[in-house]
Parts: structure tokens; sequence; C-alpha cells
């Protein structure tokens, strides 16, 4: 198998850099899976502004969304970083490893957005009625629908990009759903 070395802010371009750097002053450190798609030159700044583009979901959207994906394409990676970052936007251990399993039987909003995740990632966009009828009943528009399908497609790039590389989570590891059970 082809070894991916986590690249080093030497090893990049000058544009990667810049990057590299606005990364270290705003996070403390450079991602390892961003670092990652700084193997080409123009892949890290093109993801993260496809990332950062404004939407109609909030942060807590964003990260119901961003664990369900996640969980779906099982990517380790993406689990660990979005439950650090989901502690951050308010959701405590027990909330975050039901996202997981695509539901939120805490929030009825954020239970449609989640099932519509899962249903969306799981069926490749080929999603249920009943699901997206049950999204629009509990709130949500066609704007949010289709900032959810972008948000997917967001977090399924970086799923698949470490599921190919098996960069190091340079993140503390999410617990599986089996061990946070043994754990409880």
């Amino acid at each position: 198998m082809t070894t991916f070395n986590v690249p080093k802010r030497e090893d990049v371009s000058d544009n990667n850099k810049a990057i590299f750097d606005k990364l270290n002053n705003a996070l403390g450190f450079v991602p390892n899976l961003y670092a990652t798609y700084a193997n080409s030159d123009t892949a890290l700044e093109n993801y993260l502004n496809f990332s950062n583009a404004k939407t109609s979901l909030s942060a807590k959207e964003k990260e119901v969304v961003n664990l369900v994906v996640s969980q779906v394409n099982n990517c380790v990676y993406c689990l660990s970083a979005h439950t650090v970052i989901g502690k951050m936007n308010g959701f405590n251990d027990e909330q975050i490893l039901e996202l997981r399993s695509g539901k939120a039987s805490f929030n009825n909003k954020l239970d449609a957005l989640a099932k519509l995740a899962k249903n969306i990632t799981e069926n490749r966009g080929h999603t249920n009625e009943e699901v997206i009828g049950n999204y629009f009943a509990a709130g949500y528009t066609k704007a949010n629908l289709i900032d959810t399908i972008a948000l997917v497609g967001d977090k399924t790039i970086s799923n698949y990009v470490h599921s190919t590389t098996k960069v190091p989570v340079d993140f503390p590891l999410a617990p599986s759903p089996e061990e946070a059970l043994i754990q409880s």
C-alpha cells in the first residue's frame, strides 16, 4: 500500500504555506487531514473555501450532519474531530453518540436533520420521500435541503481523503459505539 506522509510546511507550495500559517494561528496546529490536502497545490484552498462557505444551517446543525455522515462512512478521523467540535457546539457525549446513529431524540428538528443526512449518505442521494417530508415538517426549507446535501458532499470528501490516505488522527479518538456502551 502507498504510504501517505503528512506534509510539513516546508514540503508544500507557497499558497499552502500561507494557509498552514492561517490554520496554525487560528487552531494552534495544522490538522493532519488538512495538511494531507496540501499534497495538491489547489485542493486545500478549494476544500476550505467550500467547507467554510455561507450556509443556511447553524454551526450546531452542521455538526449534526458532519457526525452522521462520518459515522455512515466510518471515518475515524472525522468522527474524532467532529466529536471535539460537537462538544464545542454544546452537545454532550450521549448526544454525540446518538447523532452518530442518525437520530436526535433530544430535539425533534435535529432528529429530522440527522435522519435526512443518514438517508442521503446511505442511499447516495436517492433520498426517501418520507424522510424528506419529515425534514420539511420539522421546519426546514428547500434552501436548507440544498445546503444539507452540499454539507453531506463536503464531509464525504474528507471522509474519503482519510479513508484513502489513512493519515494519523491528531484529535482524541472518538469511541466506537460499542466502546461507549462499555464505558457508560
